[in-house]
């Protein structure tokens, strides 16, 4: 069922060319997974002043992305040379 996943030429230069650049900056994506979490705590900052239903939208996924972010970043570290 899923054959064409270990095929795909595609799918294998993109996983190398991504491992390679995380392995070269491996704290890139811990880095964003902050910068994700510093935006939405700006967005909250603002929403509290002057609310409004789309910026806890904003919060809510700046705010999960960039700690998911930051953990794979965190968990990427050793297998990718730390």
């Amino acid at each position: 069922m899923f054959k064409w996943i270990d095929r795909s030429r595609l799918l294998s230069r993109l996983l190398e060319s991504l491992s390679s650049t995380l392995a070269a900056k491996r704290g890139l994506l811990t880095v964003i997974g902050i910068l994700l979490v510093i935006v939405s705590f700006v967005v909250h900052l603002i929403n509290l002043a002057a609310p409004q239903p789309v910026l806890d939208w904003i919060w809510s996924i700046t705010h999960h992305l960039g700690i998911i972010i930051a953990f794979i970043g965190l968990l990427l570290v050793e297998p990718l040379g730390g």
